[in-house]
């Protein structure tokens, strides 16, 4: 019933700053190790090898107040990962002027994850789970998007709440207090957004939620996407794809959305692979590469420069933003060296 996000936003700065671990429980580490491997033994090796590792961010940081109000992104995960693998693009955007939830999804989709019992305080951990013997994957992947996406709505409900004054429970105690967010929020610009398998949920969201105005979908897996979902999809969506992903039958699928709807969008980011778009862009080694699949060619760096600000200038354009986002606005005509544009009719490499 509960809902499990790490938050990003603005906040002011302060002498003495906490950074996070970037994985939060060794938990985590098997999970990772059992959906990349299906060893779950290497779990004890990949922790010494990134347990360590940090978010250069402020742990529970004082948000920074706004007069007019943050917008809101509501982030979701793709297959196999969970609410911190994403904490470059999330601090990134957030840093722009955003409060970003990273959600982690209870649909088994992720490495692992776990809920709190209210009543006695207890962990239940929710395991990563592979498509059963006998089970088309279509109908079990089907399923999971639809509670991913429905977990985005409730999100979004829950900053309805908390901007409205309601109180709201966390039994996880961190130290931060939600009602901060009170006058803080601007809920008349939210955005959903998300990588993978979190793409498909943030374009299914876009249907269940009219609130939401527009979504960015990463290298979006449109598999788990009934056909008949699509002439429904009534807002924009920005499509960032990377150049080594894709299957015809994919970009066919974005390309009908496109049809439909003279905003939406589709580019590749030249020299990247599936998981650039992912905080293991960033890890460096055999042994990593071993784990999270190969790199692609473009600095990682700049692709999240180029994955952001794309991104930005998209969201300024769909949330009305009075920002100056409309510089990267050639990103989304695909007029950069390292972006391709791609549309019902052309597919130019420029």
């Amino acid at each position: 019933q509960g809902l499990f996000l790490r938050l990003f936003y603005p906040c002011l700065p302060r002498a003495r700053v906490v950074e996070p671990l970037w994985i939060p429980r060794s938990e985590y580490c098997g999970g990772l190790a059992d959906v990349a491997l299906g060893r779950r033994w290497c779990s004890a090796l990949l922790s010494i090898a990134i347990g360590s590792c940090k978010v250069p961010v402020s742990w529970n940081g004082p948000l920074k107040p706004r007069s007019s109000g943050y917008p809101l992104i509501i982030f979701s995960h793709g297959l196999g990962a969970f609410r911190t693998l994403y904490s470059s693009i999330c601090a990134e955007l957030a840093s722009w002027g955003f409060v970003v939830a990273a959600l982690e999804h209870r649909d088994h989709s992720a490495a692992t994850t776990y809920f709190c019992t209210a009543e006695a305080g207890t962990e239940e951990w929710i395991p990563f789970q592979r498509v059963p013997q006998g089970q088309k994957e279509f109908h079990f992947r089907n399923k999971q998007v639809h509670q991913r996406a429905q977990e985005c709505v409730r999100a979004l409900r829950l900053f309805q709440d908390i901007d409205g004054g309601r109180s709201v429970p966390n039994i996880l105690h961190q130290g931060w207090d939600l009602s901060v967010l009170k006058n803080n929020l601007d809920l008349t610009r939210v955005a959903v957004m998300g990588h993978s398998f979190g793409g498909a949920t943030a374009v299914l969201a876009l249907v269940k939620e009219p609130s939401f105005r527009c979504a960015v979908a990463l290298d979006a897996w449109m598999f788990p996407l009934e056909n008949l979902l699509y002439p429904k999809v009534p807002k924009p969506v920005l499509f960032i794809n990377a150049e080594k992903f894709q299957t015809p039958e994919s970009v066919a699928k974005m390309r009908s959305l496109s049809s439909r709807n003279s905003q939406t969008r589709i580019v590749t980011v030249l020299g990247t692979m599936h998981e650039d778009q992912t905080d293991f862009a960033f890890l460096s080694g055999k042994l990593f590469s071993l784990f999270f699949g190969r790199r692609g060619t473009l600095d990682p760096h700049k692709a999240l420069a180029i994955t952001s600000r794309a991104a930005l200038a998209f969201l300024q354009r769909h949330l009305g933003l009075e920002e100056e986002f409309g510089q990267w606005d050639e990103l989304l005509e695909g007029v950069r060296g390292s972006v391709v544009l791609d549309s019902p009719l052309t597919r130019s490499r420029l």
